[in-house]
């Protein structure tokens, strides 16, 4: 991938990446079943190319589980999070918001 060279391309990765952690991380959710906190990292460097903190996807899940959007269980010594039905059409409508802002583009 070719560096961003000016200020305004870099604030713009700034925004799609960690501005949209919230989208990437309700996606690795819906694609995996469940996921725990501690992998989400790995993940989103695999399919979206940065790699935030983990105490940034900690705060995620956390607004995430308090807006209802996913819930999260222990299975063993793990705490596992899924999407709710919320999660899910939440999940679904900012796909489409995207596909109708990269037509626009």
């Amino acid at each position: 991938m070719e560096p961003l060279k000016t200020k305004p391309l870099k604030r713009l990765k700034q925004l799609l990446t960690f501005g949209n952690l919230w989208l990437y991380i309700l996606s690795i959710i819906k694609k995996s079943g469940k996921a725990y906190a501690y992998m989400l990292d790995d993940e989103i460097e695999k399919g979206y190319f940065f790699r935030p903190g983990k105490v940034m996807i900690y705060l995620v899940l956390y607004k995430l589980e308090a807006e209802d959007l996913i819930k999260s269980e222990f299975e063993e010594r793990r705490k596992y999070y899924r999407l709710t039905k919320k999660g899910e059409e939440t999940l679904i409508l900012a796909k489409k918001y995207f596909l109708v802002l990269g037509k626009e583009l």
